[in-house]
């Protein structure tokens, strides 16, 4: 059964409500069955708006006030305002003395506690920056990058990152460039062998940039591998210890093998005094 609010109209109604006339004898069954819903309704005697009324009242309602004519109120002016009653929830059950007490405990413990910790503050627990305050400044020190090595190269990481957006850039603008082409060049065809013939170049220029691309990194690898073989080379051939001399204070003699270069200075040294010795000996 559903239950709507009374309304100000509905109010009115009832309150213009004439008796009810005598109604015919019924049978045993249609008197039990009105008894039934009866009880089921919700009571008209003290209306108010707000309060609940069934469906069944109020077309009832509007039955017995149409002999009345054009001042009865029609079943639409009599619903309108009116939305589903929602009866309020029911009131709480009141706790027992039990649970009462049981709470009024609980609550003296907790403040008994409360106080305990105000009177008596536990001590803070020990962390370890306290116990070793300058455990992170060794930690640091010790594990300070000590070469450059170390520390890594963020230009090149910013470099790499730039190139590879760049080249996917190239990579969309080439496939949608030849998309583009080619659906312009086909406008004559029907839009399906349109729509397969970009697709199918698109595909293939993807796989082209993608072998091109490829062909590019294993050259640059390569010659990477080559320049790397050759600066070892060089690095070798830098390094290898040709001739040795022991250079220090009473270490006179020298080796057999000392070979000694002598530069360009010493060259025209040696000439200068040549030529003064002969010049000596010959006055």
């Amino acid at each position: 059964m559903v239950l709507l609010t009374m309304t100000p109209s509905i109010m009115e109604a009832l309150a213009l409500e004439t008796p009810k006339r005598q109604q015919p004898a019924q049978t045993d069954d249609e008197t039990t069955g009105s008894s039934q819903v009866g009880a089921e309704e919700p009571s008209l005697k003290n209306p108010s708006v707000g309060n609940p009324i069934s469906h069944s009242q109020i077309i009832d309602l509007w039955r017995n006030l149409k002999p009345q004519g054009d001042s009865a109120p029609s079943l639409e002016q009599l619903l309108r305002g009116s939305y589903v009653y929602v009866p309020p929830p029911p009131p709480k059950p009141e706790p027992s003395p039990q649970y009462k007490a049981l709470m009024a405990r609980l609550r003296r413990d907790e403040e008994a506690r409360a106080y305990e910790r105000m009177m008596n503050p536990q001590a803070r627990a020990e962390s370890f920056h306290d116990r070793f305050p300058s455990a992170a400044h060794a930690f640091a020190e010790a594990n300070k990058p000590t070469s450059r090595e170390d520390i890594g190269d963020d230009d090149v990481s910013v470099s790499q990152a730039h190139r590879e957006v760049t080249l996917i850039l190239n990579f969309l603008v080439s496939i949608a460039g030849v998309a583009g082409t080619l659906w312009v060049v086909a406008r004559w065809w029907s839009t399906p062998s349109r729509l397969f013939l970009t697709l199918g170049g698109s595909i293939l220029v993807a796989i082209a940039e993608v072998v091109v691309y490829n062909g590019y990194m294993w050259r640059m690898g390569e010659a990477k591998k080559k320049q790397k073989k050759v600066d070892e080379k060089k690095a070798d051939e830098v390094n290898e210890v040709l001739e040795t001399w022991v250079v220090g204070p009473g270490q006179d003699e020298t080796d057999e093998k000392t070979v000694l270069i002598k530069g360009k200075d010493d060259e025209a040294q040696d000439t200068v005094r040549k030529r003064n010795v002969e010049a000596k000996t010959d006055t």
